[in-house]
């Protein structure tokens, strides 16, 4: 586990030095990233392949077109200088996702989401954008 904070700590302090797009909930001055509250849920999707899930109170479901029901796994978050990291292990694999204050298209639809969401997931990255409850996209809902 502590190498899986590690990791998601890495990304997130990665993205705090290369991802700064003057978005209003950015935190600057090294203060602890706070735009998304500790009870929020948080939605993420991805395309190319597909993916998607939520967090919150200290688990995750991750869901693929193969697992459409998803698996649920318990999770740690944590605040870095410019987003959340959220780690765990799924299925054995290791689990951290970066969500990062930015604009986001997923491509496929014409939703703007006010998060991104970088998922390392058993080695393998992916791209995403990430809303919650009180911060959520624009555009059409699903069908």
């Amino acid at each position: 586990m502590k190498l899986q904070i590690l990791v998601a700590s890495s990304l997130i302090l990665l993205a705090a030095c290369t991802a700064d797009n003057g978005a209003s909930n950015s935190v600057k001055d090294g203060g602890t990233f706070d735009a998304i509250s500790a009870g929020e849920v948080i939605h993420y999707t991805g395309t190319e392949p597909f993916w998607g899930g939520a967090s919150g109170a200290g688990m995750a479901t991750y869901s693929t077109p193969e697992n459409p029901d998803g698996s649920e796994f318990p999770v740690e978050r944590f605040a870095g200088n410019n987003g959340l990291g959220i780690s765990g292990s799924l299925n054995g694999a290791s689990f951290d996702l970066m969500i990062t204050p930015g604009e986001c298209s997923d491509g496929m639809s014409d939703r703007i989401f006010p998060y991104t969401a970088t998922l390392l997931v058993g080695g393998e990255q992916r791209q995403g954008c990430a809303w919650t409850d009180s911060q959520p996209f624009s555009g059409p809902e699903a069908p």
